[in-house]
């Protein structure tokens, strides 16, 4: 036996197993895993699949793979309960939040020991990081729930919420998504991952000991087919998901159309950037939080470390110094610091792209030492000679191994940092506040770290850029997610344009002696279609008021081009947007009668009123340019979180045929408010009142591709902009088959689009036409941790 004083100069842990013996109990007790609907546990009538311990490779229990059937009752059961946990004030469901969280908290040993039992991870990570987390998700969303009449005016619930959650993380991620779709009113049908049922299950006792009603929480177990008859049930409202991108395009497309809300929780390949002057020393203990942490089964984990070249071979010393004392084995033995992997076929997917980056040409460095004979476990590592081409550095490992590269410049960085498809986050290591603020700008990515990695609170929103999806959860912004304006789904259908395109010479005499034949405007400048052809327009009682451009393929890519060229309004202050908005305003002004002509020849009924309201509304969003900004929030100790609300880049805006010229600004106006650069459709039937803004916008001081606007065939430019990887939003004001069509397009790089399924909306109406709506969709939430305080 070692002595004390050999102890203490060897540092080696003696073994310090975690008792189960209760867990196993309880999991001994229930052969199969079964479904809770309606607030009861419903034996499973079908399909099962074993559930195994990835540490042991022992089978565990059953778990049911839910049918149709049963995800239709535990809808049903939803629904049933929506009216009146809807109706409920909100400090009545704040009090079920806060029981669910007081319960979690009281049974965080038995949750923490169940969560590694069933997902491999350590109990060190279990019970000091997930269990206490999800407690703070019910806490924190307990509080919107008192709070959400004052906080969310003229909003309302959006009704049933299928939600999908994974394996990395299954209780937490549960939390995550239950806790404000509860605090918003929603009811609940929850898949978790057939891999990790467990600790969801033993949450349906919680919901059951603290007197939840019946059909608020459902939770049907299964598989992929479960999930896909979640989300493609009729009468669900919201999809939530989080898991693969490929898994999130698919449910994109499935679910084009339905008007089902939806949020997009995706994959990563974040970068974690290393300066010269950082201190090494914790940004090596950072690498160990960023992609040995929970396995590297993380979707933000740091897995591309990119370390500048005049400290890279010392930082890589130390890396390796550091993994040599990595402990890999029992993830019940509090001294291990990585557990296994959550089964043995993720742990084959890992060992395949290892091998296929060492046979591009890099080097593996791994942990030494034996890894357990039994169970999925993987030691920890990190290549380097990666090239940014090669399918490590670019495909998700989602494993204990990061990839590594060197640069030179702060720019490079920057370069080497979004040379991804995704952008779920990014970790920035210098003693130099100005260099990692100024980086941290520049990544895209929805949350950055400084001088930290993988912190999460529940008041600060998670969710990614790119192809990292949509929406937000946690916080403010991941409250909105499970809201929506109460005209959203109000309105009459949209009748289809009263004009068709038509490019064979008009059967009556242009209603003017002189000839009106609109051009496009593109980067500024007004230009011919690449088709050279042109459609005729026609006004009150079949008049023909003259011809417009007619637009194709080739038009919206010069569009989106010169839109991809202004970058620099977005990095302008938001008060010189709101000046030249101003300009803009005052522009229209001088024009006011112009434009009230050529409404009323078209036959849109008020049209000095139309007018009005579009000067309105330029000054109202001049006014919000600089007044709608994120926040400073209150998280963890020693760290200060911003949110920022980012401009998406170029966005593509499809205007309704209606109000022909405020329908068409009020859309551009939110987006570009935001530092956003559009790319415009115009009404199909009357284009010419959108080309009468051409010399308005060159007189305003607007940059040059800031505002784009097209004419022609409706559909199908909005099917090219929604297609386009370089169009990061996309608004559709059509008909209820385009909005399909678009959704459905809009998969290729999972760009957000907001659509009115073919619904009119009342332009004049303030509420509808105009609002905080517009600019929270003409944006996307950044998070920033800053390190603060002692």
């Amino acid at each position: 036996m070692p002595t004390i004083k050999d102890i203490m100069e060897t540092m080696e842990y003696g073994p310090a197993p975690e008792a189960h013996a209760e867990v196993s109990a309880w999991i001994a007790a229930r052969p199969v895993i079964g479904h809770f609907i309606a607030g009861r546990f419903v034996e499973p009538t079908g399909k099962t699949t074993e559930v195994v311990n990835p540490a042991t490779e022992a089978v565990l229990t059953k778990v049911a793979l839910g049918s149709e059937a049963e995800v239709d009752s535990a809808v049903r059961a939803a629904r049933a309960a929506f009216p009146k946990w809807s109706a409920l004030p909100g400090h009545e469901r704040a009090k079920y939040l806060y029981a669910i969280a007081r319960h979690v908290q009281k049974r965080e040993r038995f949750l923490s020991v169940l969560e590694t039992i069933d997902n491999g991870k350590t109990i060190r990570e279990s019970r000091d990081i997930d269990i206490p987390l999800v407690a703070r998700h019910f806490y924190h969303h307990a509080g919107w729930a008192e709070l959400l009449d004052s906080e969310f005016p003229n909003h309302a619930p959006v009704g049933v919420c299928g939600q999908i959650i994974p394996w990395n993380f299954p209780l937490l991620m549960l939390a995550w998504k239950v806790a404000p779709a509860l605090a918003a009113g929603n009811t609940v049908v929850l898949k978790p991952a057939d891999l990790t049922p467990l600790t969801a299950h033993a949450f349906a006792g919680i919901c059951v000991e603290i007197g939840l009603p019946p059909g608020v929480v459902n939770i049907v177990q299964g598989d992929g087919a479960t999930g896909a008859a979640i989300a493609g049930h009729p009468d669900v409202d919201k999809v939530a998901f989080t898991g693969s991108t490929e898994v999130g395009r698919v449910i994109r497309r499935q679910i084009a159309g339905s008007g089902k809300k939806l949020s997009l929780e995706l994959g990563g390949k974040s970068p974690f950037i290393v300066f010269e002057d950082a201190d090494l020393d914790a940004a090596v203990e950072g690498v160990v939080d960023a992609i040995w942490f929970n396995q590297g089964e993380v979707c933000c984990a740091g897995s591309r470390i990119l370390v500048q070249e005049g400290v890279s071979e010392r930082f890589f010393d130390k890396l390796r110094a550091r993994m040599a004392t990595m402990r890999v084995g029992d993830p019940l033995d509090k001294t291990m610091d990585v557990g296994a992997i959550v089964s043995a076929t993720q742990l084959g997917r890992i060992n395949g792209l290892l091998a296929q980056g060492q046979a591009e040409g890099a080097t593996l460095h791994r942990a030494p030492g034996a890894l357990p004979a039994k169970g999925a476990f993987c030691a920890p590592g990190f290549f380097t000679g990666t090239a940014p081409a090669h399918t490590v550095s670019q495909t998700e490992i989602f494993g204990p191994v990061a990839t590594t590269l060197t640069f030179r410049t702060p720019d490079e960085a920057i370069t080497l940092a979004n040379d991804t498809r995704y952008g779920l986050a990014a970790s920035v290591w210098s003693e130099n506040i100005n260099r990692a603020i100024e980086t941290a700008a520049k990544v895209k990515a929805g949350l950055v770290w400084i001088n930290a990695t993988n912190i999460f609170d529940a008041s600060a929103p998670f969710g990614g850029f790119r192809e990292s999806g949509y929406g937000r959860e946690g916080g403010r912004a991941g409250m909105a997610e499970y809201l929506t304006t109460k005209w959203e789904k109000v309105g009459k259908a949209r009748p289809a344009p009263v004009l068709v395109p038509d490019v064979t010479p008009a059967a009556k005499a242009q209603g003017s002696d002189i000839d009106v034949t609109a051009k496009l405007y593109i980067g500024g400048k007004q230009a011919r279609a690449d088709g050279g052809q042109s459609y005729t327009v026609r006004g009150k009682g079949g008049t023909v008021l003259g011809q417009a451009a007619l637009a194709n393929r080739k038009d919206v890519r010069n569009a989106v081009e010169a839109a991809g060229k202004a970058t620099g309004w977005g990095g302008l202050t938001a008060h010189n947007r709101a000046q030249v908005l101003y300009f803009l305003a005052e522009n229209l002004v001088q024009r006011r009668a112009e434009f009230v002509a050529a409404l009323a020849a078209t036959g849109t009924p008020k049209p000095e009123e139309e007018v009005d309201l579009t000067i309105r509304r330029a000054f109202w969003y001049a006014a919000q340019a600089d007044k709608f900004d994120g926040a400073v929030t209150a998280t963890k100790s020693n760290h200060v979180t911003m949110t920022v609300n980012e401009p998406f880049g170029t966005m593509g805006i499809v205007a309704p045929d209606e109000a022909p010229l405020l329908g068409l600004m009020s859309l551009i106006l939110p987006a570009i408010a935001m530092g956003n650069r559009v790319v415009a459709v115009a009404s199909q039937s009357q284009p010419l009142v959108a080309a009468r803004l051409y010399q308005v916008l060159e007189t305003s001081d607007i940059p040059d591709g800031v505002i784009n606007l097209l004419t022609g065939e409706r559909d199908v430019l909005a099917k090219t902009l929604a297609e386009h990887d370089d169009v990061a939003a996309l608004w559709y004001c059509g008909s209820a088959e385009g909005s399909t069509m678009v959704e459905k397009a809009s998969a290729g790089n999972l760009k957000p689009v907001w659509s009115d399924l073919g619904r009119l909306r009342k332009w004049h109406d303030s509420e509808q036409g105009q609002g905080m709506e517009y600019l929270r969709r003409a944006v996307q939430v950044k998070t920033i941790w800053l390190p603060y305080g002692a």
